[in-house]
């Protein structure tokens, strides 16, 4: 389905670790449409002495990389933070670009993730109500779903949007809280799932600094959707304790990859949020949570000595 339009350009974020990058960039060049694609990296600055060395090694390696249209690297003068840098280049990219597609150095890819992907860009540029491709789904059972479908819930590992979305963004904790009630609460939190709100509460108090949530509640607050595939087309390596926000689900949110082709995929969506994966998306919260709360209970015995 791909229209004889330029590829949309490539974002990546790296930081200090050199293992996930090389990975990850090995991976997304042998994607179709990488040599048909401008490729950015941000390098964030390094937060102390210690990890000088690491974010060298890291761009030293970026500056070798090849099989991309176009190679640029940002290289920050000082610790932006990872919220920050995301949000800054995203920005710069695409008011340059008009769409983009946004990576973090920890996530692997379908072979086919950027057709995918230009295939959404193209295909629901001028459809007022998407505002957002996810490249990663949930694992959740895919029977009797449609290739890709609508939800309210934003995905942040390898995603996509255009300009005239992305310009609404607003990362703004106080203002939310004062706008949210009660119904929009739940509905944000995908009925209670204590997930979504919390971060922005997170933030609200500054024990947590970070981008994703804002973005999300943007889209939400504009009545916005967001396009998902059935499966995930990406998985993330970083669960490791590396990354910047360890993972509290380890890898229960990271799939297998299927390497299935989907140059067949239909991409007719319809405009309503598709209750079938949002009810089955709410059965894995749920399913979640005694989980979260069993791994508490260990750490807290572990503390008391219990």
């Amino acid at each position: 389905m791909m229209e004889n339009s330029q590829s949309a350009p490539i974002i990546v974020f790296v930081y200090n670790r050199l293992q996930h990058v090389e990975k990850m960039i090995e991976n997304l060049v042998q994607c179709e449409l990488a040599s048909s694609s401008d490729l950015y990296i941000y390098s964030d600055g390094a937060k102390s002495e210690k990890d000088e060395i690491a974010v060298h090694q890291v761009r030293e390696f970026c500056k070798t990389i090849s099989g991309f249209r176009s190679l640029n690297i940002i290289q920050r003068d000082k610790n932006f933070g990872l919220a920050a840098n995301i949000i800054d280049g995203v920005t710069e990219v695409v008011n340059r670009h008009g769409t983009v597609i946004v990576m973090e150095d920890d996530l692997i890819v379908h072979h086919q993730f950027l057709i995918y992907m230009n295939n959404c860009l193209n295909k629901f540029k001028d459809n007022a109500g998407i505002w957002h491709i996810s490249g990663w789904n949930y694992p959740i059972d895919e029977s009797g779903l449609p290739d890709i479908f609508l939800t309210r819930i934003m995905n942040c590992w390898g995603w996509a949007t255009w300009k005239d979305r992305w310009v609404n963004f607003d990362k703004n904790s106080e203002s939310l809280v004062k706008i949210f009630d009660k119904k929009m609460i739940n509905e944000f939190d995908v009925e209670n799932s204590g997930v979504f709100w919390s971060q922005v509460i997170g933030n609200l108090t500054g024990r947590i600094n970070t981008w994703a949530i804002f973005w999300y509640a943007t889209i939400y607050l504009n009545k916005g959707l967001c396009v998902n595939p059935k499966i995930s087309l990406v998985t993330n390596i970083g669960h490791d304790g590396s990354g910047t926000h360890k993972s509290q689900a380890e890898n229960i949110y990271s799939p297998i990859l299927r390497t299935q082709d989907i140059n067949h995929w239909d991409y007719e969506i319809g405009k309503i949020e598709n209750q079938l994966a949002y009810k089955r998306i709410q059965e894995f919260y749920k399913n979640l949570k005694p989980k979260i709360t069993t791994r508490v209970l260990n750490k807290m015995k572990k503390i008391l000595g219990v």
